[in-house]
């Protein structure tokens, strides 16, 4: 009997690599355990300079995305963009949803509609955190303003490391094992549980499990904490091996 395929949908910052890369890596790894398999398709938004102007602009382009996942009939659908949306002040997942859901309805699709953004909350109540610590290679700026959206989910960060790289291209090329030695100057005394990369575009799928093993907290990421959503909206057991303990079903 054949298994089930899924069609996964993305909506994608043009010069975003990595959720292209990470998403289909973990729902690949988890074919090897069950049944379940999984196509991938993306529509783009203009986007360079992780800049708040620019992330205004390409927030304009998400609903044209969403009519376009429509067209494919895509079993989910999911922006890839975190620091966009959480820009836009709190809360803000909730109406992008809405407002991308009432596309997609308009073009005749019923797939369930979420947010990167709306993800990483999610994930991080499932784990029952009420204090983390995360990572994030924004300008401070934008790095305070994730910080704030994340707070006034009521959810204390008790440290925020930020890389300060412009050039989302550029954060795109980071070695993600470099994350396991740049976790060690942040501030993980007494939390709940490490966002090691709460930027879907800064790649940390390789560094998640060593991390977590070494410093006995879960340890997510929003391009995990995406993948936990797509599953969960999939009716599909919550497991990857080896992305931590968001995913161990």
């Amino acid at each position: 009997m054949t298994s089930r395929i899924y069609r996964i949908g993305q909506i994608v910052p043009s010069s975003n690599t990595t959720m292209e890369t990470e998403i289909p890596a973990m729902l690949r790894a988890r074919e090897a355990i069950r049944p379940e398999r999984f196509t991938f398709h993306s529509s783009r938004m203009r986007m360079h300079k992780v800049t708040k102007e620019e992330l205004e602009a390409m927030n304009r382009e998400g609903l044209r995305c969403a009519a376009e996942l429509a067209d494919a009939r895509v079993d989910v659908m999911s922006t890839a963009c975190l620091v966009a949306i959480m820009a836009m002040g709190a809360g803000y997942h909730r109406q992008t949803e809405r407002e991308l859901t009432e596309v997609a309805r308009a073009n005749h699709s019923d797939a369930p509609v979420m947010t990167s953004a709306g993800a990483l909350i999610e994930g991080l109540q499932r784990l029952g955190a009420k204090r983390i610590s995360l990572m994030a290679p924004y300008m401070r700026p934008l790095t305070d303003l994730v910080v704030k959206y994340i707070e006034n989910e009521g959810i204390e960060v008790v440290d925020a490391k930020c890389f300060e790289i412009p050039d989302n291209l550029e954060v795109g090329r980071r070695d993600p094992m470099q994350l396991v030695e740049d976790v060690k100057t942040l501030d993980t005394r007494g939390v709940d549980a490490v966002v090691l990369s709460a930027c879907v575009q800064m790649p940390s799928l390789p560094a998640i499990q060593p991390v977590q093993d070494r410093l006995g907290v879960p340890v997510v990421s929003t391009a995990v904490c995406t993948v936990r959503g797509m599953l969960e909206r999939l009716g599909l057991e919550a497991v990857v091996p080896g992305a931590g303990a968001l995913l161990l079903g």
